[in-house]
């Protein structure tokens, strides 16, 4: 899906370009008692995400491929 702009240009064309504000994003539920929340940012971090990269991941380039992680609860 998509976080932020407006949700009346949320479709995969007009994000990809860059111009609507959205990110691309994803939600992520888990259970703590199979994997911990520590676990899970190390998998993002070393594995999917090279946080010395701005507005990257990957191939793809712009802001819309910007990093942020955004929590339900304190939990």
């Amino acid at each position: 899906g998509y976080a932020g702009g407006s949700g009346s240009t949320a479709d995969y064309e007009s994000v990809s370009s860059g111009r609507t504000k959205h990110a691309e994003s994803v939600e992520v539920r888990f259970d703590p008692a199979v994997i911990t929340y520590e676990q899970l940012l190390n998998v993002f971090f070393i594995v999917a995400h090279d946080p010395t990269q701005v507005d990257r991941q990957g191939p793809d380039i712009g802001s819309q491929y910007r990093s942020a992680i955004f929590y339900a609860d304190e939990a």
